[in-house]
């Protein structure tokens, strides 16, 4: 379809939605554009409620597999009586020796998928989303049998060798939400066909090229033991320290006026009560729905909620999505940090590490200034984004049940200038942006210093920064090849109201 001259940004936008939904646009099309994604599981409470979400967002990205694996705090056990002691010093104290640990099994996957099938109808009206039938043959049972178990091939680790060896040379994002151990599998699988063979030297740079691992912890010791080892040019974003923004200690970890954007009022309102059959799988606190597999249920029951391990809940409070930082880094909302995870965006910044130059991670050196603590902050570079994520989950839980005309849609953002700007101190630097909303909703505007992020860590002052058009004067103290990070950042005004943004990049470059 070519647009008229005289079209303007909104009625073009308007036209591609309308192809998007009504089939004009191969959908297959538009998703070689977008990452590629294997998300390894081991099916606990908070990976339950991370799927969900995750679900929602699979228009964002192609999920090339859905992988359940076993970690140190879930596994299945043999099926012989075999007993097994973790390796890792935590649940080697806290369950000593067994047979199996926890496990939830394996029907929870499908039946979210199920579930997501009967909201695909409204969904697709929004944005392009992948076919539940799509998404049911991306799934596979990897090992299983107990913590860190590797030792054989399986459907799991089969489908993720088979990923990694295939000609799409774009990067493989292997979300670790559980153990690495189907992963290393695959990889061990991998060597141990290549690695006396003429093609091992082109196989090994071709699965370095392409994986990248985002691991939640470590959750077992085959990463260090063996991926680490063996395959020590695979990158690894590794988050340690801001994913507890979405974890079980949540309360101690998010700033208290972002709070209410966890608690029950708004998780029960605008997200899990009358959502759809989706999102009613979703576990809060005081549910009643006790999470399968836990040895103890310290969620479900409003009584026992209100003092627990983890602080005092109410009833559809926030429990936890620890894992939601491995697919939220690879929403594209205009912040690049997939060209580089130390830009930070809404999975949170990782540094690369001094020592390893494939290792990039939280800590110390990935520190964002809390403005309510005026504190450098471990998990800020994740907390700071908690409002418009939640305000944007609410949104996509209105997609599962509400028509387009009837729900809200981000705002698109662009810039009317180069990303990348040089400059020199004292210099006027013009910001210009633009943005539209499909929705006919006023716009908000703010630019601002990510301050963290650039190498010039002064501030700099930002005439009309709540404008599209807005002015920055570079520092005089600026050194050569030091930069600074802007953000362009829009809000509707529509419910709930929803975020995007655009980066600037500017440059002392003598």
């Amino acid at each position: 379809m070519k647009a008229p001259k005289n079209m303007n940004a909104i009625s073009l936008l308007r036209c591609v939605v309308w192809l998007v939904l009504f089939g004009g646009v191969n959908a297959t099309l538009l998703a070689q554009t977008k990452p590629r994604t294997i998300v390894t599981t081991d099916g606990e409470l908070d990976d339950v409620d991370s799927f969900i979400r995750m679900l929602l967002y699979t228009n964002e990205y192609k999920v090339e597999g859905l992988i359940i694996s076993s970690s140190q705090w879930h596994y299945k056990g043999d099926g012989k009586g075999t007993k097994f002691i973790s390796e890792m010093e935590m649940t080697k104290k806290l369950y000593g020796e067994r047979t199996e640990l926890r496990w939830p099994g394996e029907q929870w996957i499908y039946d979210l998928v199920d579930a997501y099938a009967k909201v695909y109808p409204k969904l697709k009206q929004h944005a392009s989303f992948p076919t539940p039938t799509y998404l049911k043959s991306r799934i596979r049972i990897g090992n299983i049998d107990f913590e860190g178990a590797m030792e054989k091939d399986t459907e799991g680790s089969n489908f993720i060798k088979a990923k990694l060896l295939d000609n799409d040379l774009s990067p493989l994002y292997l979300q670790v939400w559980g153990g690495t151990n189907t992963i290393a599998r695959a990889l061990k699988s991998i060597e141990t066909t290549y690695k006396n063979t003429p093609q091992w030297a082109k196989i090994y740079e071709k699965v370095c090229r392409k994986a990248i691992l985002y691991a939640i912890l470590d959750q077992d010791a085959t990463y260090r033991k063996y991926i680490a080892v063996a395959w020590p040019d695979i990158k690894i974003y590794y988050n340690t320290k801001q994913f507890g923004c979405f974890a079980y200690f949540w309360q101690k970890t998010v700033p208290t006026a972002y709070h209410p954007y966890l608690e029950g009022k708004f998780m029960g309102n605008n997200i899990i009560l009358n959502h759809g059959p989706l999102l009613a799988y979703y576990y809060s606190y005081g549910d009643g729905n006790p999470p399968k597999g836990e040895l103890e249920d310290i969620y479900s029951d409003p009584a026992v909620i209100k003092n627990n391990m983890w602080g005092s809940f109410s009833k559809y409070d926030f429990i936890s999505e620890g894992d939601s930082p491995a697919f939220l880094h690879l929403i594209d909302l205009g912040l690049d940090n997939l060209q580089n995870p130390n830009y930070g965006g809404w999975g949170g910044r990782l540094v690369q590490s001094t020592t390893q130059p494939n290792r990039w991670e939280d800590g110390e050196a990935a520190a964002d200034l809390n403005p309510f603590t005026k504190k450098m902050d471990l998990a800020y570079p994740q907390a700071r984004w908690i409002p418009a994520i939640q305000n944007d989950f609410a949104a996509r839980a209105d997609w599962c049940i509400k028509n387009f005309k009837d729900a809200n849609h981000a705002p698109t953002v662009k810039l009317a200038m180069a990303k990348t700007v040089k400059a020199k101190p004292n210099e006027i630097v013009q910001l210009l942006g633009s943005a539209s909303d499909i929705d006919g909703h006023a716009l908000q505007y703010r630019w601002w210093q990510y301050q963290e992020v650039g190498t010039y860590k002064g501030t700099v002052s930002i005439s009309k920064a709540d404008s599209k058009t807005a002015r920055v004067q570079m520092p005089a103290d600026i050194k050569p090849g030091e930069s600074i990070h802007l953000i362009f950042e829009v809000n509707d005004t529509g419910t709930p109201q929803l975020t995007r943004y655009r980066r600037v990049i500017i440059t002392y470059q003598p």
